[in-house]
């Protein structure tokens, strides 16, 4: 299995959905399949069934966690050394050369990504475009509309 890169914080957020999974989720369900199989017939119990559904679902979470997990490479970025090269998990601003509006975007894991919060995916094509670069590189990234124009102006470790 190829590793699966988290920032530090990504990683945190996997761990506590994880464990929440297993300590409160995992028992309620359980409960509620012991609390539907009491009120007898199960062929017609649409409790039952809903709870046997939502049990497989929160497994089938637990096990994908903890396989994302055992494959993770946690990398910090505070850690990084990268001179100044757009890498996994650094932050950069951006300016668009279009408009002139200025964006900060932080490169994370598929499963981080949050463009609320600015963290685009690796695999995204903004995120594509700006690996290996550093600051004063013009990068061309192919947007719906199409290929839009973006200058590196600093690239940060955070």
């Amino acid at each position: 299995m190829s590793t699966i890169p988290l920032t530090k914080f990504g990683a945190e957020l996997l761990k506590q959905e994880l464990h929440k999974l297993k300590t409160k989720d995992r028992p309620e369900v359980i409960n509620a399949i012991a609390e539907a199989r009491a009120q007898g017939d199960l062929s017609e119990n649409a409790e039952y069934d809903a709870a046997k559904e939502r049990q497989a679902f929160i497994e089938g979470r637990i096990a994908e966690l903890d396989s994302k997990l055992s494959a993770a490479q946690i990398i910090d970025p505070t850690e990084l050394d990268a001179e100044g090269r757009v890498v996994f998990a650094s932050t950069v601003q951006l300016e668009d050369l279009e408009t002139g509006q200025k964006v900060q975007y932080q490169i994370v894991g598929e499963d981080e990504a949050d463009l609320k919060l600015n963290k685009v995916s690796i695999t995204s094509p903004i995120a594509r475009a700006l690996i290996g670069k550093y600051a004063g590189d013009v990068v061309g990234v192919q947007a719906p509309a199409g290929v839009r124009e973006y200058e590196i102006l600093e690239v940060l470790y955070i």
